[in-house]
């Protein structure tokens, strides 16, 4: 009855993830920066110049041109190489659509307009994304190998491009892409989504709450694939005392387990917790690489868990299946921890589902059995404990618990006393408190640290022999 388990970070809830930074599932935006331009005074004349003039192959190309869609615009961004991908998205011909088919269109037609134009062009690369959309069937190929063994329904990419390049490709098509003419992010993850629907792969692309992310890095070309972790909502009951909620790390070699005897190199202090009995059937059904238990609070070591359960969100990350009947996982949970810890039913649910289950402030029935120090008159005894009935008792924060919790005064109701019973020298007492109430120390106050409590009604010290929660008050 001493052991307490161990807080920790695994409470806290994930940040956002820093990839989606990147994230361009076709709503990115991307600065577009403002040029100046300086002119200069001369003797006998004005020359134009503001930095800008690039020479490819010894031929200084004209920057003094007007945007696309004007011939003219549309014949410079050909003169400087732009890919048929990027002549498409800068030129403003929405009406012809999108990809190198539209932009092979477009150049045909500058083509007929000024015969020598296919001689001027002087770069083989493409400026604006250095041929990048090359690349695409390649980087769909290592993302379709890289999931080859994960089962998903929905995507949504990001991808990291050089900043130098974002900084040209913005400069350049500001300057003399088509007004709306779209940004490179955008553009190659569109890219990217029409090779994927090409090869008939039932995916969809979203931009929230995706099974899958990947994100790509536009120099070196690595995927990186992030598998979403997915949320099971039930209820246990813990049947049997001196199963911690958690995880618990072994105190000799803190969880390392390596060479450790205390724990027989499992790096667990105890080899059952509820939280593996029911997470790690369902981990290994769904081929995941671990599980986070998130509880509606906790219940202490010795102490069971019955009624209709505690509530509690399991987490299981990085899943290969995301399918399995519900039905089908709390048979594997009833198989696999049989005497221990029950569930009823699951449902899937999302994270916000986690937030709720923490923040919770249920009521909650327990039943109680004490023995009191030396003899008591029934009579005097009942009426004393139901004096606690509807009261409002302080308990600053407990010891066993203090290395854990913040050190303050906690005021809690007890909603009511609905049972009291006497056995030989026990008594037994089913009461209904708010959320949060110490009910160990509401009887043996905790040398004075709860008052009122029943030890002081009853004027003697009391021992708490067991403790159960009855029923947690939610839904």
């Amino acid at each position: 009855m001493r052991d307490i388990e161990p807080g920790g970070d695994r409470d806290k809830l994930e940040e956002v993830d820093e990839w989606q930074l990147y994230a361009s599932a076709g709503y990115a935006s991307s600065e577009l920066e403002s040029e100046e331009i300086e002119s200069e005074e001369g003797n006998s004349e004005e020359i134009w110049f503001d930095g800008d003039d690039l020479e490819f192959e010894g031929s200084t190309v004209n920057w003094d041109s007007p945007p696309c869609p004007a011939p003219l615009g549309i014949a410079h961004v050909i003169k400087i190489g732009v890919c048929d991908h990027c002549l498409a998205r800068v030129s403003g011909f929405h009406s012809k659509g999108s990809g190198p088919d539209s932009g092979s269109l477009i150049r045909e037609e500058a083509f007929l307009r000024d015969a020598d134009l296919e001689s001027k062009i002087v770069q083989d690369y493409c400026p604006l994304c250095e041929n990048l959309f090359d690349d695409v069937e390649n980087i769909v190929d290592r993302v379709f190998e890289t999931l080859s063994k994960t089962e998903f329904s929905t995507m949504q990419f990001g991808i990291h491009l050089p900043k130098d390049l974002v900084q040209e490709e913005d400069r350049i098509r500001s300057k003399y892409g088509a007004p709306g003419s779209y940004h490179l992010k955008g553009a190659i993850v569109e890219s990217i989504h029409e090779r994927i629907r090409g090869l008939g792969k039932e995916v969809d692309f979203v931009k929230e709450k995706p099974d899958v992310m990947v994100l790509v890095d536009g120099l070196t070309l690595r995927v990186d694939v992030d598998v979403r972790p997915i949320f099971l909502y039930g209820r246990y009951r813990k049947l049997s005392r001196g199963i911690p909620q958690t995880r618990w790390p072994c105190r000799a070699c803190r969880g390392r387990a390596q060479g450790c005897e205390s724990c027989d190199e499992t790096g667990l202090q105890y080899v059952d917790s509820v939280q593996d009995l029911i997470g790690e059937p369902i981990r290994d059904a769904l081929d995941a690489e671990d599980t986070s238990f998130h509880g509606m609070g906790r219940e202490d070591i010795d102490v069971r868990c019955l009624g209709s359960g505690r509530p509690f969100v399991l987490e299981v990350k990085k899943p290969s299946k995301r399918t399995l009947p519900v039905e089908d996982l709390v048979e594997l949970v009833k198989g696999h921890a049989p005497g221990k810890v029950e569930v009823d039913r699951f449902t899937w649910c999302t994270r916000k589902k986690v937030n709720e289950v923490k923040q919770s402030r249920s009521e909650k029935t327990y039943t109680i059995r004490f023995r009191p120090e030396g003899p008591v008159d029934k009579e005097t005894a009942e009426k004393s404990i139901l004096s606690l009935d509807g009261q409002v008792i302080d308990q600053e924060t407990p010891q066993r618990v203090s290395h854990r919790r913040a050190a303050k005064t906690r005021r809690r109701k007890i909603t009511s006393i609905d049972k009291l019973s006497f056995e030989d020298d026990e008594i037994e007492i089913t009461l209904r408190c708010e959320a949060g109430t110490y009910v160990k120390e509401l009887v043996h106050s905790d040398e004075g640290r709860t008052t009122p409590s029943v030890q002081s009604v009853l004027g003697t010290d009391c021992e708490v022999i067991w403790l159960d929660v009855l029923e947690i008050h939610y839904e």
